[in-house]
């Protein structure tokens, strides 16, 4: 998983997977999912992220089950 966040067009892009995207859904104001051609997630794209979350803030924690 890639996380990325571009300032200077205040994007925030999350990488699940490095296959090729197909189909991208508008999935509500400002979010994308991109889906490959099974119908997974790829990726999610937060067009003008930083009026929805504190992208300053972003954090990660992998939690072992």
């Amino acid at each position: 998983m890639d996380v990325r966040y571009f300032e200077d067009t205040d994007t925030l892009l999350v990488d699940f997977s490095d296959r090729k995207i197909v189909e991208t859904r508008d999935a509500g104001e400002d979010l994308l999912i991109e889906l490959d051609s099974d119908g997974k997630i790829v990726s999610l794209t937060v067009e003008h992220a930083g009026e929805h979350i504190d992208v300053l803030k972003l954090s990660y924690e992998w939690i072992p089950v």
